[in-house]
């Protein structure tokens, strides 16, 4: 038995994502896809113009579309995944929360709202009780659960990995890929041949939301981790894949055997979509590379390498696929999440 879903924003680059990712899923049943008012009344194939190297799912490519408003999503559908972007994302999942859809959503909007969970199953699960309190405050039978940013959930997995060392300052650099700011994102006159420098609004996300999710829940709020987190992001000419290099500095010492083994050992979440291990560590310096490295455990897996000691700490480089495990893949990992706990 599977839960019937929706993806609300389906024809975006995030929204193609889901639907790649959503096909064949052995818990989830796409049943409604959703976009702007000038595609309800397609079909799904005549709406979207399919940018993915994988063929359009058959058994989506005929769904009708329709607007994005809960009356026009069918009453079986228990979870609502959302693919829109932050401006009508902060008023359209309020709306399907109040009428009783969980939402599942990869819009940077309320990521840093108090009673909203941050979540990356594999770190914080235990944020998920956010949502009893968001339901109270709310006044709502549905509610809405966040996963980070694309540049964030790709640096907190290995953070997490050496939190027990004291995680006291973190200095990261950014090498982002293009597909981040979407199909219209950035012209290719700005980006061939060229690096674009301060990516707006992302250092200090990556910087807020990073504390959030390593923090801890303390009855009805999370406190956030004490490290300081400083970001510089930048935009690159690669496709997919956000490279990091991350400079840390902890109250234990840490070598690289030390830091190489926690980050190896780190658990995977008994999850569908969790892949196993969830940190990849090479060992050799000039890797994760984003066109070899980005669709390991199917775009789901964090890759590490270049792990050396410097004079204050540790540096290591980091790799994990923007739009599937930085957007689409961990809202649906979120999801997951939602069904085991019985949210569902």
């Amino acid at each position: 038995m599977t839960v019937n879903v929706a993806v609300l924003g389906a024809t975006g680059a995030v929204g193609q994502r889901f639907i790649q990712l959503l096909a064949g899923h052995p818990q989830f049943t796409l049943t409604d896809v959703t976009a702007s008012a000038a595609s309800a009344g397609k079909s799904y194939a005549e709406a979207v113009r399919w940018g993915l190297s994988t063929p359009l799912p058959e058994e989506v490519a005929t769904l009708p579309v329709s607007e994005t408003a809960p009356a026009a999503v069918s009453d079986d559908v228990e979870l609502v995944f959302s693919a829109l972007p932050s401006t009508p994302a902060a008023a359209v999942e309020s709306d399907f929360a109040e009428a009783g859809y969980m939402v599942s959503s990869n819009a940077s909007n309320d990521r840093m709202a108090p009673d909203v969970p941050l979540v990356i199953p594999e770190v914080n699960p235990s944020h998920l009780g956010l949502l009893d309190v968001q339901r109270d405050a709310r006044r709502t039978t549905g509610a809405i659960l966040k996963n980070p940013n694309c540049s964030t959930i790709t640096m907190v997995p290995t953070l997490a990995a050496v939190r027990d060392a004291g995680l006291e300052r973190v200095h990261v650099v950014t090498l982002q890929a293009v597909s981040g700011a979407g199909y219209r994102g950035v012209s290719s006159m700005q980006i061939l041949d060229n690096v674009i420098p301060n990516i707006s609004g992302e250092g200090p996300k990556m910087e807020s939301e990073s504390r959030k999710l390593l923090g801890e829940l303390d009855g009805d709020a999370v406190v956030p981790h004490p490290m300081t987190v400083s970001a510089s992001t930048n935009r690159v000419p690669t496709i997919d894949g956000h490279l990091e290099t991350v400079f840390i500095e902890t109250a234990d010492a840490l070598d690289e055997a030390a830091t190489t083994a926690a980050m190896e050992l780190f658990p995977s979440a008994d999850l569908h979509s969790s892949p196993d291990p969830l940190i990849r560590v090479f060992d050799a310096m000039d890797r994760p590379q984003p066109r070899l490295d980005r669709m390991r455990g199917g775009g789901m897996q964090v890759t590490v390498g270049g792990i050396d000691g410097t004079q204050t700490g540790m540096v290591y480089n980091c790799l994990a696929h923007n739009t599937i495990r930085g957007a689409a893949g961990a809202s649906i990992l979120n999801g997951e999440l939602l069904l085991q706990t019985g949210y569902l």
